[in-house]
């Protein structure tokens, strides 16, 4: 039976009964960290946390890191949610997934781009005394809650709470197309980094030129 993450995150919001615990937030880009913004907002006290190695070309790293803190701004002008950002540290995600360059979209190189992004936030929240860590990653109707949620069970500990989570659930990625609206934010066509930018502009090429695209191979 699969796992129901969002009664799993609806469970823990209840047990904090009012207490608003802090909360590091993983956010990959500006449009996924939307809505999950405007839910955990009302539950926590959160500071985003921008750490995505994966990120290519540079330019477009900071880029998006830039549209992260703009958005911020503009959702949050009273300052309200913190934010950290690490520096583009491409050669962990290269050493990360050496040898699964070629595994495709979907498959054990986004694992291995999980686990290393989640495990510098583990440690992040730890170091600083966070009571709790998530992603927005799960927000992507094409990213793999199940193993997003198994890899933060694998992180937590030590006082430290994972916030399980399924954020495309009751409708959250139609919110936060919404949400990108409303604030003009910039939406990139690939998932982030060398080799989904290649596949997408394969999957481009196909369309172009009439060839059959699988449905489950777009845009992440």
């Amino acid at each position: 039976m699969k796992t129901n993450y969002q009664l799993i995150s609806d469970s823990i919001i209840s047990s904090l009964e009012g207490q608003r615990p802090k909360l590091l937030l993983h956010c990959c880009c500006a449009p996924c960290s939307t809505y999950v913004l405007e839910y955990l907002c009302r539950y926590f006290d959160i500071t985003v946390y921008v750490f995505n190695p994966n990120i290519w070309p540079e330019e477009e790293f900071y880029k998006r890191r830039s549209e992260q803190e703009r958005l911020l701004k503009e959702m949050f002008p009273s300052g309200d949610v913190g934010f950290i950002a690490e520096e583009h540290l491409s050669r962990l995600f290269y050493e990360a997934v050496k040898g699964l360059e070629n595994t495709g979209e979907r498959g054990q190189r986004c694992y291995e781009c999980y686990k290393l992004r989640l495990r510098y936030t583990a440690d992040t929240a730890r170091r600083l005394g966070f009571d709790f860590f998530t992603t927005t990653l799960s927000i992507s109707p094409l990213k793999n809650a199940d193993w997003l949620n198994e890899i933060g069970r694998e992180l937590e500990g030590e006082g430290l709470r994972y916030f399980y989570s399924d954020f495309k659930k009751r409708e959250g990625f139609k919110r936060s197309t919404e949400l990108c609206q409303k604030y003009c934010i910039y939406r990139q066509n690939y998932c982030g980094c060398i080799f989904s930018a290649r596949e997408a502009e394969e999957r481009e090429r196909r369309k172009l030129y009439g060839e059959k695209v699988d449905q489950n191979d777009r845009k992440a």
